[in-house]
């Protein structure tokens, strides 16, 4: 071989090695760097629930600055699903390590979501928990992190119906119907009713929204004259349910029961208006996922459901 092509061939070889090493050397795709960015991706922040929630994980992120950064972003209306696909879109263009996610439909995120995962995002689900079938038909497992819906409603269920007899008649206003979340809830209270003999006439939703419960509530009260409670999935609709109860000048005639435990609903359970609600730490509940998100991106835990608190409340 003559000597200026065995040079060429050299260079060639150590070219070669060169890249390898310095493939080698690099964080493989999807691999976490030091400091991951995991993006926090809610429902309404109109609701306090959700600003709640928003307000609780910057104070976390602010308090564990040096381990990971968080991009919390939520959507304008509930029912605005297709905001809610792009903000999980803007963050796979973005590179996050993890979306913490409360979807704001349990079917509708799921394909979205798997594009995410394919992407090497680890996904953490909180709040509202994804449709199961749904996940097993795309061949998604998506760890769930949040409180048992069913039991927290039945908690409350339990506690209006101390003050109820057997044979009165109750309503329900429910969420958005394709949420699990307030499927679970609705089937909570309908458990605490079933079992203290009472009779529910009336199953609607208001959509997670305090005007739609207002003007489902005052139609309720009109065409049940005798309803004696209103139970709602959650704070932001019994706030609804009252106003319409007041307008109705049926105050201290029809209760109402929530969930949630946000602030505005404090001075509705001093005085009475609203029976009970539910407490499931909306300040903590996005931290619960992402502490879960940043043990699994290093390595310290596997992916798996967590149950969180729900705490019942009352005056």
């Amino acid at each position: 071989m003559k000597p200026r092509f065995r040079h060429a061939l050299l260079i060639c070889a150590c070219v070669i090695l060169s890249a390898c090493n310095k493939s080698e050397n690099q964080p493989a795709a999807g691999s976490t760097p030091e400091k991951p960015k995991i993006a926090l991706v809610m429902k309404s922040l109109a609701n306090e629930f959700f600003s709640t929630m928003a307000q609780g994980a910057e104070k976390h992120q602010q308090a564990n600055a040096a381990n990971y950064d968080l991009l919390a972003n939520g959507i304008k209306n509930e029912t605005d699903l297709a905001q809610q696909v792009s903000l999980v879109e803007q963050m796979i263009a973005r590179q996050v390590n993890a979306i913490v996610i409360a979807p704001a439909d349990s079917k509708a995120l799921v394909t979205v979501l798997k594009h995410a995962k394919a992407a090497g995002i680890l996904i953490i689900n909180i709040d509202n928990k994804l449709d199961a079938d749904v996940l097993k038909q795309e061949n998604l497992q998506v760890p769930f992190v949040g409180p048992d819906n069913r039991a927290g409603a039945r908690k409350v269920g339990d506690a209006l119906a101390q003050k109820l007899k057997a044979g009165d008649q109750v309503a329900i206003i429910e969420g958005i119907p394709t949420a699990f979340n307030g499927q679970q809830r609705r089937l909570g209270f309908e458990d605490a009713m079933k079992a203290a003999g009472i009779n529910i006439v009336s199953v609607q939703s208001g959509n997670w929204e305090m005007e739609k419960a207002n003007n489902v509530a005052s139609a309720i009260l009109s065409e049940h004259p005798d309803v004696k409670a209103i139970l709602c999935d959650n704070d932001n609709m019994a706030l609804g349910a009252v106003s319409a109860i007041e307008s109705a000048g049926k105050t201290g005639k029809v209760l109402v029961a929530g969930f949630d435990n946000i602030s505005a609903i404090h001075p509705l359970i001093e005085k009475g208006a609203v029976v009970a609600t539910a407490d499931q730490h909306g300040d903590q509940l996005a931290v619960f996922g992402i502490e879960a998100a940043l043990k699994i991106l290093k390595g310290q835990a596997p992916p798996a459901d967590q149950t969180t608190p729900v705490d019942l409340i009352t005056k």
